[in-house]
């Protein structure tokens, strides 16, 4: 379908040509009647071009085949239409009279004689050079349009590849977060039912957070704090100790927006190495401030002077969150990972808009 758009875009392109032509040349009928064929026999061309040689052996990165056929197509059009058309071309008159040849013209004083009758070009190369044009165009527009749809491609395989990436990190998101409810669940079951039904009833508004919410590209940031806040009632339902945990939020606008699921990795990293449930000496304090342009979340939780070891599950939370930003907020984010003896703090920047 589209070869047909671009070989009627080239006739119509030639149509415009002769007929600019005919105007500028008096429009005059004799000549279409001595161009018709010309045109005639660059649409037939074209038509080789676009149908057969540039599709079957130029994109196909068969030059020489491509170069040696098209040669070939000009050049018997050429004497095809050499050989049929009458003798006058573009309206000019290739004919000799007969006769003796005319002297030298008139001279110019100081000056060489000049010719007082230069033979024209020979109805061959003027028929040469209007099908070689027409190849020439016919050839670039195709290339053009070739290049351009490649990109367009290109740039479509792109967006699926990135997309079915997301949806591939999402994955690793959701079954990683339900791992640790349910492990906080299943420990808090063995001291207190009341406190039990209360964290099911948090993990219930997380999970229609995670099925529903996190559908869409990106969601309110009041959702995501929402989320957040659920997630560490739940953890400290463990216990009947208080965990030394502040969170700050400063919101300039609760409906400015945010891709899910981003920051809550940050706070599972904390809980899980802070060893926040030693009370004593340890710490994970979070601070989120957001305008209606940029979002600074920050978290800093303590290290233990031991390194401890929960479990083999998890650990891509962090190297997530990266792919995800480097997709989603390409040069529109700031992420800082500061790392001491005693603390691990994290920062993360970005901006909503370009």
């Amino acid at each position: 379908m589209n070869r047909h758009k671009n070989f009627l875009f080239h006739v119509v392109l030639w149509l415009l040509i002769w007929a600019t032509a005919w105007i500028f040349s008096g429009s005059d009928f004799q000549f279409v009647s001595e161009n018709v064929t010309a045109l005639i026999c660059q649409i037939v061309v074209i038509a080789i071009l676009i149908y057969f040689t540039i599709p079957q052996l130029l994109l196909k990165k068969k030059y020489v085949a491509f170069t040696l056929i098209s040669i070939a197509a000009v050049v018997v059009v050429t004497l095809v239409l050499t050989n049929v058309v009458p003798d006058t071309v573009i309206g000019l008159d290739t004919q000799m009279t007969p006769g003796p040849r005319p002297g030298p013209g008139p001279r110019f004083e100081d000056g060489p004689r000049i010719a007082a009758n230069r033979r024209p070009p020979s109805k061959f190369f003027i028929n040469l050079l209007l099908i070689a044009i027409a190849s020439a165009i016919a050839t670039l527009v195709e290339l053009f349009l070739f290049a351009q749809r490649k990109e367009e491609e290109i740039i479509l395989n792109r967006n699926e590849a990135l997309q079915t990436e997301l949806k591939l990190l999402k994955s690793q998101i959701n079954p990683h977060f339900l791992f640790n409810a349910l492990n906080n669940i299943y420990a808090l079951s063995a001291i207190d039912s009341t406190r039990t039904q209360q964290s099911i009833s948090y993990l219930s508004d997380m999970l229609r957070y995670v099925l529903y919410e996190c559908e869409q590209e990106i969601v309110p940031l009041y959702k995501e704090i929402d989320y957040i806040e659920n997630y560490i009632k739940l953890f400290c339902l463990k216990s009947s100790k208080t965990y030394p945990i502040t969170t700050s939020f400063s919101i300039e606008d609760q409906n400015v927006e945010i891709v899910p699921m981003l920051l809550i990795p940050f706070l599972e990293n904390a809980l899980k190495h802070s060893n926040i449930e030693k009370i004593t000496g340890t710490f994970i304090n979070l601070k989120i401030t957001a305008s209606s342009n940029h979002i600074d979340f920050e978290i800093e939780n303590s290290k233990p002077e031991v390194q401890i070891t929960k479990d083999d599950v998890g650990g891509i939370g962090i190297e997530n969150v990266k792919k995800r930003l480097a997709i989603l907020y390409a040069n529109r984010h700031n992420l800082t990972i500061n790392e001491t003896t005693k603390a691990f703090k994290v920062n993360l920047k970005l901006q909503l808009h370009d």
